[in-house]
């Protein structure tokens, strides 16, 4: 049901202006339905800061569960942010201790920018694996995205991502393990995800840490699992998040890096992503990009117009179902007060108990 507007924060204005239903915080007070509040740790820089608290919100607000949805974003002080992103972040986020003090229902944890071969040097190591810990006792269910899947599968498991040497980038198709489980119950069998990585945890590195694997590609791996309770940790390695024009827009990004000199290669396709006819259109841009910079002349701008009416979006609404599921369960079994200990009334060592819920 509903997202709640308990902010001024831009990113419910775009909702509504593409179709989403956003509750004015002042109705809400007069609607007699259950609250439930959700934590976004957004880890993303600043470039994609926005449009990832876009992103996420859409997926709950589109969960048809009877339920108003209270967003709290927070973040990490330790992650680099320049003076716009500083000042979003103070305008509209909460801090830590303030998302403690008022406890949360669910968790999504995003992916991050890293900069150190080892995750455990990042300076947002020790921060965030205090937040898992005080989740993992704290919150009923946290959904690890990317970056946070591979830092959870290090430090409490011991699995550590390996580099694949070369970018896993585009919308890859995927097949359902498990279509028992809460989270894929209702799911398409097959259904697509986009990737956008360097490194990866594989599948037998998730079963070695006892988690259960949901979904897997033969192509990009693990997309979907969970801890070993079934439920207390949900581990996204794609990004079903993503609008239609993110692996655009990323790709559009390369290309503007090789046209500045920041990478030596033209960037290649994203798979699976682009039809034959917009593969045409990007393969003579790049003629002209390349003609451009030999002969020291201005370089083209892509041509959008001809691109963007074109590009196919194969993934959200299984993301909307796996996302409804998790809504679903989170509102079965959580506790109102969400200063209670983890699903107050389930034994989370039951699997079965899990399945059904209270």
């Amino acid at each position: 049901m509903p997202l709640v507007s308990n902010s001024k924060l831009p990113a419910f204005d775009r909702i509504k202006e593409e179709g989403g239903t956003v509750l004015p915080g002042d109705e809400a007070l007069h609607q007699d339905i259950r609250e439930l509040h959700i934590g976004l740790l957004n880890m993303m820089p600043d470039a994609a800061l926005t449009a990832t608290e876009r992103q996420f919100y859409r997926l709950v607000g589109e969960s048809n569960q009877i339920a108003q949805f209270y967003m709290h974003p927070f973040t990490l002080k330790e992650l680099t942010r320049g003076p716009e992103g500083q000042a979003h972040v103070a305008q509209y986020y909460e801090s830590f201790e303030q998302i403690k003090e008022s406890g949360l229902d669910a968790l999504i944890i995003t992916g991050a920018n890293v900069t150190q071969p080892d995750l455990a040097l990042e300076a947002f190591w020790q921060p965030l694996i205090e937040v898992i810990d005080w989740a993992y006792d704290n919150v009923t269910s946290t959904l690890c995205s990317c970056l946070a899947t591979h830092a959870v599968l290090q430090f409490r498991y011991g699995q550590k991502r390996r580099h694949l040497g070369f970018k896993r980038w585009g919308v890859y198709s995927h097949r359902v393990l498990d279509p028992l489980h809460p989270l894929t119950q209702g799911v398409n069998t097959r259904f697509d995800v986009p990737h956008s990585r360097f490194n990866d945890v594989s599948r037998a590195q998730f079963e070695a840490a006892g988690l259960h694997v949901l979904a897997a590609s033969a192509e990009a791996g693990v997309h979907l699992a969970v801890s070993e309770d079934l439920f207390r940790l949900v581990f996204f390695q794609g990004h079903p998040e993503y609008d239609t024009i993110s692996l655009f827009k990323e790709y559009k990004r390369e290309v503007t890096r090789y046209a500045e000199g920041a990478r030596a290669d033209y960037p290649p396709f994203p798979e699976h992503y682009f039809t034959r006819r917009i593969q045409a259109i990007l393969d003579e841009h790049q003629e002209r990009v390349i003609t451009a910079l030999r002969d020291g002349a201005p370089v083209p701008e892509l041509p959008e117009a001809l691109i963007r009416p074109s590009l196919d979006n194969t993934w959200h609404d299984t993301a909307e179902a796996v996302i409804n599921n998790w809504m679903g369960k989170v509102y079965q079994i959580t506790n109102q007060d969400r200063r209670r200990p983890f699903m107050d009334g389930v034994d989370p060592d039951d699997p079965l108990e899990l399945r059904r819920g209270p």
